[in-house]
C-alpha cells in the first residue's frame, strides 16, 4: 500500500510543473527540479519540477523559461496572426495576408536568397528555431480565430528522452477566408527539431527540418476605391465590392535540412576548444498561378508572350562550414571556413530573344568569426562575421556588432554597428511572367551597401527605453512605378528615434511608444511616415481570490500621412506610387480588450478596429487595400506541463 501511494504521488508530481506565478521568469535559476523526498524512508527518491525545469533556446543563445506571464506586450503579440508584435507594421484586412512595412528594417533572410517581402512575416531563419529541454512532455497551443471563416493554431508538443536527448514537434495551420472577393489565406508550416549532449558533454547536435507555405489569392486590391469610401450600405457587405483580380494566387514553399554538431577533443579545462560542422540545404520556390490572363494587366494581345499563366522562381542554398571555437564561459571565438552551392532559376525558359538566363548558379567560398566576451557582469561584446565571394552574384560580407553594458546599476545601453554589403534580394533580379512587361534581368548590379548605427538606453524611471537608430544605404535597390527594378546613383539615408515607458498608479497602468523617422535624401525612393505611434491604456489585477488575472484596456495605433508605395501581387512586393495613387494614413485604429490568465492558460478577447462602428472606414494597408472593418479576435494560448 505504502509503494502505491508513493507511485500516486510521484505521478500527480508531473502534472503540476508550476505551483507559483512568482517562478515564472525570462532567466533560468541554477536551481532546477524540487526534492520532495530524498528517499532516506524509501529507495525511491521524488521529485516536484518546477517552471525551471521547462526551458528553451535557439542554438546560439542562452536557455529561458517558458514565459507564462500576463505581461502588456502579450496582448500585442497573441493578437496577431504570426504571434509577433506588429508595430512598424499594418496589416491586410485578411490575416495571413502579410503585412505592409512602415518601418526601414533589415531582414537577413533575403540575402543571397528568394524571399518576397510579403512571404517574409512567418518565415523562421536558422537562428529563430527553438530547441527544447523539459523534464516531462511538454505542450503548447496559440489559437486565433480567422476572418469570415477558418482558423489559426500553432502547437508544440515537445519531450526529453533521458536526460541528454530532446526532440520536438511544431506546426502552424492558418485558413481564413476574408471579406473581400478572392482574398483566402492558406499557410502552414512544421518544424522537427531535436538536440542532445553526450554524458560527458564532449558531443552536442542540433539538427531540424522546416517546410513552411504561405499561399494567398491574390485580388490586386479594389478596383473602384470610390464606392468604399461613399460609405454606400450596398457595399457595407465587402463582398459586393469589385476588385482587380479574379484569377491570380501566389504561393511560397521555404525548406530547410540543417544539421550541427560540435565536438571537445581534450577533457582538459586548459584546452576548452571545439571542432565544429554546421551542414544546411534550403529552398525557396514562389509561384504566381493564373487560370487565365488577367485584363488588370494588359489591353492587347501584343502584351503577352509565349510563356505559361503560371511562373515559378527558385533558389537554393546548399551551406557547408567547418570552424573552431575556443569556448570559455567569458571568451568564446569561433573561426570557420565555408563552402556554398547558390542557384537562382525559373521553371521554364523565356524565350530566347529576350536574353534571360534559365538559372544562374555558382560555388562560393568564405570564412565566418564570432567573438564573445563579457567581464564584470557589466559589459557584453557580440561580434559576427560572415564572408564568401563568387563569380555569378559577387562578394558578401556582413558584420554585426553589438556592445551591451550597465554604467550605472540599473541602467543599461545597448550600442550597435553592423554593416553588410550584397546583393540585391534575389527576387529583384529576375523574373518571368507571361505579361511582356513584367519580365526583367537586372544585369551587373552593384552589390547593396547598408550601414546601420544605433542602440538604445533602458532606465529603470518608468521601464522605459530610448531607441535611435542611423541606415546609410548606397546602391538602394528598388522598384518603380512599373514594376522594374532600379538602383539609386546617390546613398538613402534614414534617421529613426523614439521611446516607449509605462506609467502606472495602482492597477492601472499606461504604455506608449512612439518613432520618429525621416529618410534624409532620396525621400521619394522610400516613402514612409514621418511618425508611428501606439497606446495602450489598461487595467490589470488578480482575480477570484487570486485564482485567476484579468488585464483589460484600449489600446489605439496610429501612423501619419504619407504617400504610401503600392502592392504588387505579381511579385509580392511593394513597388513605388504611379500618379494616380493617393496616400494613406492619417486614421487611429483603436482595439478594445480583455484577457484572462487562469493558471497557464490565457484567453484573448479583442475588439479590432472599434472606430469603425461608429464612424467611416477610411484607413488603408496600401492604395486599394483597405484596412480591416470592425471585428472580434478571439485567441487561446495554453501551456500543459504533464
Amino acid at each position: 500500500m505504502k509503494y502505491f501511494l508513493l507511485c500516486i504521488l510521484f505521478c500527480n508530481s508531473f502534472l503540476i510543473a508550476q505551483v507559483v506565478n512568482k517562478t515564472d521568469s525570462n532567466r533560468v535559476k541554477p536551481q532546477d527540479t524540487l526534492v520532495i523526498d530524498s528517499g532516506t524512508k524509501d529507495s525511491l527518491t521524488i521529485f516536484k519540477p518546477t517552471i525551471y525545469d521547462y526551458t528553451y533556446q535557439t542554438q546560439f543563445s542562452e536557455k529561458k523559461i517558458f514565459d507564462t506571464t500576463l505581461t502588456h506586450n502579450k496582448t500585442f503579440i497573441f493578437s496577431q496572426y504570426n504571434n509577433r508584435d506588429n508595430f512598424g507594421k499594418i496589416q491586410f484586412a485578411n490575416i495571413g495576408s502579410g503585412y505592409q512595412p512602415l518601418v526601414y528594417e533589415v531582414n537577413p533572410e533575403q540575402n543571397l536568397s528568394l524571399l518576397p517581402t510579403n512571404k517574409s512575416f512567418m518565415i523562421l531563419g536558422i537562428k529563430e528555431v527553438k530547441y527544447y529541454d523539459v523534464k516531462t512532455p511538454t505542450t503548447a497551443f496559440i489559437y486565433h480565430n480567422s476572418v469570415s471563416s477558418g482558423a489559426a493554431l500553432q502547437s508544440t508538443y515537445t519531450q526529453n528522452i533521458g536526460k541528454n536527448f530532446n526532440f520536438a514537434v511544431e506546426y502552424m495551420g492558418l485558413r481564413s477566408l476574408g471579406v473581400y472577393q478572392y482574398n483566402l489565406a492558406s499557410n502552414n508550416n512544421i518544424v522537427f527539431s531535436g538536440h542532445y549532449t553526450s554524458k560527458n558533454n564532449k558531443y552536442e547536435a542540433f539538427a531540424h527540418y522546416l517546410h513552411q507555405n504561405v499561399n494567398n489569392q491574390e485580388n490586386g486590391g479594389v478596383s473602384d476605391i470610390s464606392l468604399f469610401l461613399d460609405g454606400n450600405s450596398n457595399f457595407s457587405n465587402r463582398l459586393n465590392l469589385p476588385v482587380n483580380l479574379t484569377a491570380s494566387d501566389s504561393r511560397f514553399s521555404y525548406r530547410r535540412y540543417y544539421f550541427s554538431q560540435q565536438f571537445r577533443p581534450f577533457s582538459s579545462e586548459k584546452f576548452p576548444f571545439k571542432i565544429r560542422h554546421t551542414i544546411y540545404h534550403q529552398g525557396n520556390k514562389y509561384y504566381y498561378n493564373q487560370s487565365s490572363a488577367e485584363g488588370y494587366y494588359y489591353t492587347d494581345a501584343v502584351d503577352l508572350i509565349d510563356y505559361p499563366l503560371s511562373s515559378k522562381k527558385y533558389s537554393e542554398n546548399l551551406s557547408n562550414t567547418v570552424s573552431v571555437l575556443f569556448d570559455k564561459e567569458h571568451f568564446k571565438l569561433d573561426a570557420g571556413v565555408r563552402h556554398q552551392l547558390i542557384k537562382l532559376g525559373m521553371g521554364t525558359a523565356l524565350p530566347d530573344a529576350l536574353n534571360i538566363p534559365q538559372e544562374r548558379s555558382e560555388n562560393r567560398i568564405g570564412a565566418v568569426g564570432n567573438l564573445e566576451i563579457k567581464l564584470w557582469n557589466k559589459v557584453a561584446l557580440n561580434s559576427n562575421l560572415e564572408f564568401s565571394n563568387g563569380t555569378e552574384f559577387g562578394s558578401f560580407l556582413r558584420s554585426q556588432n553589438l556592445l551591451k553594458f550597465e554604467p550605472i546599476e540599473g541602467y543599461f545601453v545597448n550600442a550597435k554597428v553592423n554593416f553588410q554589403t550584397a546583393s540585391p534580394s534575389f527576387n529583384l533580379l529576375m523574373n518571368p511572367s507571361i505579361y511582356k512587361k513584367f519580365n526583367y534581368n537586372l544585369q551587373n548590379p552593384s552589390n547593396e551597401s547598408i550601414t546601420e548605427i544605433g542602440g538604445d538606453i533602458n532606465l529603470k524611471w518608468f521601464k522605459s527605453s530610448v531607441f535611435a537608430n542611423y541606415f546609410r544605404i548606397d546602391n538602394y535597390t528598388y522598384l518603380d512605378a512599373d514594376a522594374q527594378p532600379q538602383q539609386s546613383s546617390s546613398s538613402l539615408n534614414i534617421s529613426q528615434i523614439g521611446g516607449e515607458a509605462t506609467f502606472s498608479y495602482g492597477n492601472f497602468h499606461l504604455n506608449p511608444k512612439v518613432l520618429f523617422q525621416s529618410a534624409i535624401e532620396n525621400k521619394d525612393l522610400l516613402p514612409m511616415p514621418n511618425f508611428i505611434g501606439r497606446a495602450n491604456l489598461f487595467w490589470q489585477s488578480k482575480a477570484f481570490k487570486k485564482a485567476a488575472e484579468i488585464q483589460a484596456g484600449i489600446k489605439v495605433y496610429y501612423f501619419s500621412k504619407f504617400a504610401s508605395r503600392e502592392y504588387f501581387p505579381v511579385l509580392n512586393e511593394f513597388i513605388l506610387p504611379n500618379a494616380n495613387s493617393y496616400s494613406i494614413g492619417g486614421q487611429p485604429i483603436a482595439d478594445v480588450y480583455f484577457n484572462l490568465k487562469v493558471k497557464r492558460m490565457f484567453f484573448f478577447i479583442e475588439a479590432q478596429h472599434l472606430n469603425t462602428t461608429f464612424m467611416q472606414n477610411k484607413s488603408f494597408t496600401a492604395p486599394n487595400y483597405p484596412i480591416y472593418d470592425f471585428r472580434l479576435n478571439l485567441g487561446i494560448v495554453w501551456y500543459l506541463f504533464s
